[in-house]
């Protein structure tokens, strides 16, 4: 019945989604590797199960002949492991607080400096049993990502390895004590009782919906925040493009899959309009996009040994933060919010933020109060020093030059300034002075968070770890201070002059773009991770036949389609631009665009060979070369790779998606039903650029110095003041478009959902098949 359904179902979806982009097979070793990892962080706070990598982590190879470096880090490390001062097992781990980055950055470099994957390999079995859980997921991620011969290697998403940083307490301690066979026997049992308020509903009597919220839809289907099973599929956008397949019907068919409806937070104690956002700053892709962008550029690696110079860390660390305000304050005005309230340790921050998450170790996240007060915590040295640091700062922005200690004078009114600018505001290590500017960032939060400078044993914050941060609105007010500094320096820069803009000979003449249309689906994370009980072992291979699923609302949009004419009198090689950006505020006052550049959303960017005379541009999302659609999950993955190591599948990087990319489905704002005015913008440049491209499909480019195709500044051409006099050129191209946001719940707010209780995979399927294609 499960085989027959799940099939029905994709075939319906064959004709409206595409397949995937470039195949790239791997070999035996390559997937040796992968089930390693995906199989050494399954159920990472329990005991490690499986007898073979037991049997590879009996001690530390700390032997320096084995190492390609050796240094200072790793000793304090096994020191620190020796004398047992190394944050315990159990514990919550914070890779924002300084006390436990510092211990994993011995643990860190015991896996990036290990000379071949055996030493790796050993190390990692070794710190699975004996490192806190929390510090090894953050060293061996780490690894994962910087080390070259790993490209390609991949874990499961941060949120699959820890749910109980994305998902509410609730959910997170119903998933811990669930119990397949004892919920098999009582699921009917229970569900009789619970779906008695539901009766003769389709007649029309009043279903009681307390403090109903939009993303609350299990209750209009009837449904209970209760585990459920289905014979049916994973839900997905792209879970077509997967279950067509005959293997993956097979692979899936003996894998039981129970889901449970999964909420956001909402402050319903008090009146904060913060929560109309929870959906969005949220959103597990959201918050999993900035953990991995601050993963790629980590404040104590160093640009040389790293190679993350090539990139422009300091300079592409500000614009990443840039580019998350605008989209946020672009999701603001959906709602009508309006700017982003600036941050002042003299006035209280009027909205609180409770992120109800419990950390792995039962012990549940602090909150923040409605009216915080930045002295409330009464650590004024630490506040002190984060003030004096903005001052210094601005102080060196204005005056334009920066005296180092050996009398040195860094002249700051130059273009590539930029990336000392940023280097200063992110404090990493590259900084030019280390004295002054080091360690701000990390001592903010921390800070926010009420931990000391030494603590080691701490309370569980959502300021302390790069996955969760993003949920507290409260960053978004600390980032746009920090963007308004490195503003402040490119300011002092002028605006660019219309010989800087134009491009001869090449025009714009028309942009066409399809309806931009938003909805909110529903989505599966897999949970798997939080299940408890023995695992499953079948002549020695791990069988996995269960799999929990946190089935939540989240805002998606239909695909965008772009179609733009441009003449050109010679064929050359071009590189367009598209950003989004809002044209009204929240009083629907047209903004000025100087003012408004801070808020403009990188799009898309992508290189162009143009032919003589007219050329049409398309453009639509499986080209988008920063941006990714849904992955396929831990469960499906992990099956995958087996299949293919038993030589059953032929497995290829591109079934995956690189860490760094941006969620597609998020580069729209809500909108509004009767539409939502906004601006896409259109730029084209020279490119004479020789580019040494890398495979987007599964790798990020890291340290390469190619990941953004050219070397203008970030958010060119917005990233200057703008005189409008000068500013528009033949080669730019702004397009007024309207964003309409389409209620697709609507019929079950009407009543007319007549099979309460279950939930309605036929409106799913319809809504994908026709309404997402057309």
């Amino acid at each position: 019945m499960k085989l027959t359904i799940v099939l029905l179902a994709c075939v319906v979806g064959i004709a409206t989604l595409g397949s995937t982009q470039n195949v790239t097979a791997v070999d035996k070793s390559f997937l040796e590797k992968q089930k390693f990892l995906y199989e050494i962080v399954y159920r990472v706070e329990d005991p490690l199960m499986f007898e073979e990598w037991i049997k590879l982590g009996n001690q530390l190879i700390v032997d320096k002949s084995f190492y390609n470096h050796y240094d200072i880090h790793m000793e304090k490390f096994w020191e620190s492991y020796k004398e047992k001062a190394l944050l315990p097992k159990g514990e919550f781990f914070g890779n924002l607080v300084k006390s436990h980055y510092m211990q994993a950055w011995g643990l860190f470099n015991f896996f990036y400096y290990a000379k071949d994957w055996d030493v790796f390999q050993r190390n990692v079995c070794w710190a699975r049993m004996h490192v806190n859980e929390g510090m090894f997921v953050h060293a061996l991620t780490l690894a994962i990502i910087h080390r070259d011969d790993f490209v390609g290697l991949m874990l499961p998403y941060i949120y699959e390895i820890f749910p109980q940083h994305f998902f509410d307490s609730r959910f997170v301690y119903a998933a811990e004590k669930f119990d397949y066979n004892i919920w098999s026997k009582y699921a009917m049992y229970e569900k009789q009782y619970l779906d008695v308020y539901y009766k003769d509903n389709n007649k029309g009597n009043y279903v009681h919906m307390k403090d109903w919220k939009m993303w609350q839809w299990w209750k209009l289907m009837g449904l209970d925040r209760q585990w459920y099973m289905e014979e049916n599929y994973m839900l997905r956008e792209n879970i077509y493009e997967h279950c067509q397949d005959a293997q993956w019907l097979s692979m899936m068919k003996d894998i039981k899959m129970l889901w449970m409806p999964v909420d956001y937070t909402r402050d319903i104690e008090y009146a904060n309009e913060e929560s109309a956002l929870s959906y969005f700053t949220e959103d597990a892709g959201w918050n999993a996009f900035w953990y991995y962008f601050s993963m790629d550029y980590p404040f104590f690696l160093d640009g040389e040994t790293f190679n993350l110079q090539n990139d422009r860390r300091g300079e592409f660390w500000v614009y990443g933060i840039q580019k998350l305000l605008a989209r946020y304050y672009m999701e603001r005005l959906s709602h009508g919010l309006g700017e982003i309230p600036h941050i002042s340790r003299k006035q209280n921050v009027k909205n609180g933020y409770n992120p109800r998450l419990v950390s792995y170790n039962g012990i549940g996240y602090s909150y923040r109060k409605d009216y915080y007060h930045f002295y409330d915590s009464g650590n004024f040295d630490m506040i002190d020093r984060i003030r004096e640091f903005f001052g210094r700062i601005e102080s060196v922005v204005d005056m334009g030059y920066y005296k180092m200690k050996n009398g040195t004078m860094v002249d700051l009114r130059q273009p590539n300034a930029a990336e000392l600018i940023g280097n200063i505001l992110q404090g990493n290590v590259d900084v030019m002075d280390k004295y002054f500017f080091n360690y701000w960032y990390l001592y903010s939060h921390m800070y926010l968070a009420g931990v000391d400078y030494n603590d080691v044993e701490v309370l569980p914050h959502a300021f302390l770890n790069m996955e969760t941060v993003m949920r507290d609105p409260l960053i978004y007010g600390i980032h746009k201070r920090i963007v308004d500094v490195f503003y402040r320096f490119k300011n002092s820069l002028g605006p660019y002059k219309k010989e800087e803009l134009l491009f001869p000979g090449v025009h714009i003449t028309d942009v066409k773009v399809s309806e931009l249309v938003t909805y909110f689906d529903i989505f599966d994370f897999d949970v798997t991770n939080l299940i408890n009980g023995k695992i499953r072992i079948v002549d020695g291979e791990f069988v996995w036949d269960k799999t929990l699923l946190a089935r939540q609302m989240r805002l998606n949009h239909k695909p965008i389609n772009f179609e733009i004419t441009v003449e050109s009198d010679k064929p050359q090689k071009v590189y367009v631009r598209v950003y989004l950006g809002p044209k009204y505020n929240e009083l629907g006052q047209v903004i000025a665009l100087n003012e408004n550049r801070m808020n403009f959303f990188s799009f898309d960017k992508f290189s162009y060979e143009l032919t003589a005379g007219t050329n049409v541009i398309k453009r639509n999302p499986a080209d988008y070369l920063f941006t990714s659609p849904d992955a396929l999950t831990y469960t499906e993955m992990y099956n995958y790779i087996k299949l293919a190591h038993e030589g059953k599948y032929e497995f290829n990087l591109s079934m995956s998606h690189p860490h760094c990319s941006f969620p597609n489905r998020l580069m729209l704002p809500r909108g509004w039903e009767q539409g939502m005015p906004m601006q896409l913008f259109f730029m084209i440049t020279l490119d004479d650029d020789d580019h040494d491209q890398f495979d987007y499909t599964f790798s990020c480019g890291l340290g390469s110095g190619r990941r953004w195709l050219d070397h203008k500044p970030f958010a060119y051409p917005f990233d200057r003041e703008i005189d409008e006099y000068d500013f528009y050129v033949p080669n730019m191209y702004f397009k007024d478009v309207m964003i309409y946001h389409q209620d697709n719940l609507k019929m079950y707010r009407q009543l007319n959902y007549t099979n309460f209780g279950n939930f309605d995979y036929n409106y799913f399927d319809d809504y994908y098949t026709k309404g997402v294609s057309n």
